[in-house]
């Protein structure tokens, strides 16, 4: 028969039931120590208690602080809580509800601890300004620990899967015990001394306050802060703070994050380098590519400006005017030899209208002409008579005796007048 398959929230849902149906979860006192309390705006305070091996996550709402907590809880202090044990569903995660919170005083390490803490921050050794940057590409990386333990085992797993060719050089120090600290100043020297040394780790898995103690110590501190290259501190867990964290140039929360903030993956390296490689590649043709249009376009700009590109230009134009004057020029003159025809056709069809009209008037002027010629007159029998080359047109013009010349139809005559008489038939 096959197995049911549930969700994760019908198991979620029925551990939560199996801690709601325990009556020994339902009403218990735990004591430890207060670690990460975080008080939210919402009025819910978030923490830890710890004690020497083990750490169990709190929550206290707002509506139970009025009556259930009578003092400002804060790091490190020794408390009785009273609540129920229960399971917050959409994260899968157990923790105790606290109902009421009662203080049972703070170690005297703890004190120890901040006193430390507040006289180093005064003198300005957790100042960013001294901090050091932590290499990117770190290949020799010292290591200052247990040789035996989960940290080293730890960082030497992180080591080979994320870059195999990362050399890590260890200091084996105590961690724990007499002498601690001088122990792991003495390897922090060492490995400062070393220049082919580019990251130092200090740390050590997680523990209790007095495990974790000789990173709390002045000397520790005080060698972190004079060493030359970079420490990232990995001390106990990530609930876990020690002076060292404060003074070194990075904190991480575990020895293996350590290792994963100090070791540059390798494999990512690679991909990082091709992509730069073909970034390079394209930002170099892009450049040509732009750099070949600039220098085609000062070549267009430096062409049109040669004065034998303008010659030929203005030749061009030239050629092209006179062409278009050419044309022009074709046209006004077919259009005026058009005219001119038409002129010529109508001139000279004026002109054979004028000459037939001119020698009509002619031949009728001749014909009146005629009628007055004196030769039309003479051959009718007329005879012109003129005295000193003056026509003679009355006998008042003559006396007897006069010499006078009379012309006829063939010639003329030379006369004598002999007597003049005057006749009253003509009348004016």
């Amino acid at each position: 028969m096959e197995n049911s398959v549930y969700s994760v929230t019908e198991i979620n849902r029925y551990i939560s039931n199996m801690f709601d149906n325990d009556f020994l979860m339902q009403q218990v006192s735990v004591k430890g120590e207060v670690s990460n309390c975080k008080y939210h705006s919402s009025g819910h305070i978030y923490f830890s208690i710890k004690d020497n091996n083990s750490l169990l996550n709190c929550i206290m709402f707002a509506g139970k602080r009025t009556t259930g907590l009578k003092f400002r809880m804060q790091e490190g202090d020794k408390v009785v809580i009273k609540g129920n044990i229960g399971v917050y569903e959409n994260q899968g995660k157990y923790q105790l509800y606290a109902s009421s919170i009662e203080k049972q005083g703070k170690g005297e390490l703890y004190q120890k601890f901040l006193q430390l803490k507040e006289e180093l921050s005064d003198m300005g050794m957790f100042a960013d300004i001294y901090k050091k940057p932590i290499p990117k590409y770190a290949m020799n990386i010292g290591v200052v620990t247990a040789n035996t333990g989960a940290a080293i085992q730890d960082i030497i797993n992180i080591t080979k899967r994320r870059n195999p060719y990362v050399q890590l050089i260890l200091y084996p120090a105590q961690v724990q015990g007499i002498g601690v600290a001088e122990t792991i100043v003495k390897g922090i020297n060492v490995l400062d001394a070393m220049p082919e040394v580019d990251i130092i780790i200090v740390g050590r898995g997680g523990g209790s306050l007095e495990d974790l103690w000789a990173f709390n110590e002045r000397i520790v501190a005080e060698a972190i802060f004079n060493c030359e290259t970079p420490v990232i501190s990995a001390v106990g867990h990530e609930v876990d703070y020690t002076i060292a964290d404060f003074v070194s140039d990075l904190r991480a929360p575990t020895p293996s994050a350590a290792a994963e903030l100090a070791v540059f993956e390798y494999k990512k390296y690679e991909e990082d380098v091709l992509k730069l490689q073909r970034d390079l590649k394209d930002s170099i043709q892009r450049k040509i590519r732009l750099d070949r249009e600039y220098l085609y376009s000062y070549k267009r700009q430096l062409d049109s400006l040669s004065p034998i590109r303008i010659i030929q230009s203005k030749r061009q134009r030239l050629s092209d005017m006179q062409i278009n004057l050419d044309s022009i020029m074709k046209a006004k003159l077919t259009d005026r030899k058009k005219d001119l025809d038409s002129l010529e056709n109508m001139l000279s069809k004026s002109m054979q209208d004028n000459t037939v009209k001119t020698r009509q008037e002619l031949g009728i002027l001749a014909e009146k002409l005629n009628g007055l010629s004196p030769l039309t007159k003479l051959k009718g029998g007329y005879v012109y008579a003129s005295k000193e080359d003056k026509a003679i047109k009355s006998v008042n013009n003559i006396s007897k005796g006069d010499n006078i010349e009379l012309y006829l139809i063939d010639g003329k005559a030379m006369a004598n007048v002999s007597e003049v008489i005057k006749e009253d038939w003509y009348e004016h």
